[in-house]
């Protein structure tokens, strides 16, 4: 079960919008089921030309009205509530709990408290949702609190789903990657994107934040990556960075300029606090051609520090979780670089998918250990190898079952945490590892001298040549008759993460 928190202006075209067909004729039986009153005193009268929304929206607008200029720019507080496609069909009354719980956790209308309450009704439209709405005034002439309502909106709705048997939400926590907005998704499919350009640039930033060893790698990374840049800089010291900001060339806003993104919105692990956290160990020394030996060397190193992680991991997982948190979080720094400087795109979804189980809630830096350092260290020699023309060797295909086990060894380390959703990221993510891991190249690699003989080579992931596909014939398009739009929602901003 899912609740997002809005806020807007207008609370009559939302009442007008949530009684209407919908945009597609997707509301059916619009009514209210709960509210500050009882559900059949509030209800809309009907009248010949259709239902009357005045007295309900009066009502709900009046203790608004009475704080005058002390009254919110945005007084309206619109949550819409989704079980999933799955749950079964929840009746009125368990949905007007659920909206009453709701309205209890966030302190916008405490039970045995109506005084202290906001006006507000809870409407149903469809068989799997709710809205919730409600006006920020208190009815004892005051502004309520309700500081983290969204978070308090979860807490609510995992109780619900514990309580009705519903299907398990993960908590917001922090771990999870920002999401792309459905306007940066279509904008992206009109632009002939293969992904928003948040998804794009948290990549970007990921690989370079793992090979780099300070501030100004990292930004020639970036810039060698065609990503745009733009930093912050301390008011007391102009030259010390305190912040950043990235922007892919041709992502443009209607004014014509770049949409920029901060650190902290693309993952809760790439802000800049975090990123010099992550720098905090010697850089290795790279300088030089490396020899075909060297590189070697460096993954076998980089197998080696999976292994020991991973006998950390497991070490720990039962006794002390926490103090293996920074092996967890530095393992994505190594998949990351590896998927980079082996072009893989099964390793590249394997890093993406182990982003989640990498973090810790809340924004919380784990405390700096052994094995997370030699798991960053391996990383940056990794990405150091990016720069020199080679092959896939022994020593690269090694380090990708190793990393499969150190995945696994984090998905019990977090089920040991009651982290379902970070257990279930790192199991996708070793089931992806050991895909790639499937295809071996031929022992005697080592050997293979010739030019010819090393393009027969496969390793996973690796650039196929492309196979001409037949397309088939198009049909002709059948016309449909669209229906007829319904009232269009009114404008209003999310809030939360």
């Amino acid at each position: 079960m899912i609740g997002k928190v809005l806020r807007g202006e207008n609370v009559a075209k939302l009442i007008w919008y949530l009684y209407g067909h919908g945009k597609h004729e997707e509301h059916a039986d619009p009514h209210i089921v709960a509210g500050w009153r009882e559900p059949g005193e509030l209800e809309p009268l009907c009248r010949t030309g259709g239902r009357d929304f005045r007295r309900l929206t009066g009502l709900l607008r009046q203790p608004h009205a009475a704080l005058g200029e002390r009254g919110f720019a945005e007084p309206v507080w619109h949550c819409p509530v989704r079980a999933a496609p799955d749950d079964k069909m929840l009746a009125d009354a368990e949905w007007a709990q659920i909206a009453a719980d709701i309205m209890h956790a966030t302190g916008l209308a405490p039970r045995g408290q109506e005084d202290e309450a906001v006006r507000w009704v809870a409407v149903r439209h469809g068989d799997d949702h709710i809205h919730i709405v409600a006006m920020l005034a208190r009815q004892d002439g005051t502004r309520p609190r309700f500081w983290n309502d969204y978070y308090h909106v979860g807490e609510a709705c995992r109780a619900a789903e514990e309580r009705l048997g519903l299907r398990r939400t993960p908590p917001r926590d922090g771990t999870a990657a920002r999401r792309p907005t459905r306007a940066e998704t279509e904008k992206a499919s009109r632009h002939g994107r293969p992904e928003p350009p948040r998804v794009t640039l948290r990549r970007a930033v990921q690989a370079a934040a793992a090979g780099s060893s300070g501030e100004q790698e990292f930004f020639a990374r970036l810039a060698d990556a065609g990503i745009e840049v733009r930093r912050r800089y301390s008011q007391r010291d102009p030259v010390q960075v305190t912040g950043y900001a990235v922007a892919l060339p041709g992502d443009l806003a209607r004014d014509g300029g770049l949409i920029w993104y901060g650190g902290g919105k693309l993952a809760a692990d790439l802000t800049w606090p975090a990123l010099r956290r992550r720098w905090g160990d010697p850089a290795p020394a790279t300088a030089g051609r490396l020899t075909a030996d060297e590189r070697d060397a460096i993954w076998r190193d980089a197998a080696s520090a999976a292994e020991q992680a991973n006998q950390h991991i497991r070490s720990l997982a039962g006794s002390d979780p926490a103090a293996a948190q920074d092996a967890a979080w530095a393992a994505a720094d190594t998949l990351h670089a590896a998927a980079a400087v082996l072009r893989s795109r099964v390793i590249r979804e394997a890093a993406t998918a182990y982003d989640r189980a990498s973090r810790t809630p809340y924004r919380r830096l784990p405390a700096r250990t052994r094995p997370g350092s030699g798991l960053r260290r391996a990383a940056r020699l990794i990405s150091a190898t990016a720069f020199i023309t080679g092959d896939p060797a022994l020593a690269q295909v090694a380090l990708i079952p190793r990393l499969a086990v150190l995945a696994d060894s984090v998905a019990d380390l977090r089920d040991a945490q009651g982290r379902a959703a970070q257990a279930a990221a790192a199991r996708a993510a070793a089931q992806r590892l050991r895909t790639a891991a499937i295809t071996r190249p031929p022992r005697d690699l080592r050997q293979m001298r010739t030019a010819a003989s090393l393009a027969g080579t496969a390793f996973p992931g690796g650039p196929q040549p492309r196979q001409a596909t037949v397309q088939p014939s198009p049909q002709p398009a059948t016309r449909r008759r669209a229906p007829a739009p319904g009232p269009a929602p009114p404008r209003q901003r999310r809030r939360g993460s």
